[in-house]
């Protein structure tokens, strides 16, 4: 079983919602799971022990790409948590009436390949609450699974 990593940047509890939902189906599979808030995290060799890394953010703005304030600071060390070589993957909240609907999980599937992590699955994009759309939360966790098996 592998040793799974989950980091989010919540501000209205939606992305928090889906990395609980995410650990649970992982959890619920025999892989031991940490979830972990971006805000009481430090980059530095932060994915070292574990096998995958995941990493969940919203998205703000419209003229540019916000990822949420907790992950917005995080987002320039990413390549200090030692993702290279990890399978990793990007969820995230967004609202489709933005120019950049969940542009933050893009951002960050590009910052965490140029560290030379491995994306293992596309990036899980919700609009709006996250609660009418725990199936694609759940199927997403499920192809997580299927990757790193």
């Amino acid at each position: 079983m592998s040793n799974i990593l989950i980091v989010y940047g919540s501000t209205t509890g939606n992305t928090a919602f889906m990395a609980e939902r995410i650990k649970d189906t992982l959890a619920g599979a025999g892989h031991a799971v940490t979830a972990r808030d971006v805000a009481d995290v430090t980059a530095q060799d932060l994915c070292a022990d574990y096998d995958v890394c995941l990493f969940g953010s919203s998205t703000w703005g419209d003229e540019d790409i916000e990822l949420q304030d907790d992950f917005a600071d995080f987002l320039p060390d990413i390549g200090k948590t030692a993702v290279a070589g990890k399978k990793t993957g990007v969820f995230g909240c967004g609202d489709t009436s933005y120019t950049h609907f969940c542009g933050a999980v893009d951002v960050i599937t590009a910052e965490l390949t140029s560290a030379g992590a491995e994306p293992v699955v596309d990036g899980l994009k919700i609009d709006g609450d996250p609660r009418a759309e725990t199936g694609d939360i759940d199927d997403w966790a499920k192809d997580v699974l299927k990757a790193v098996a």
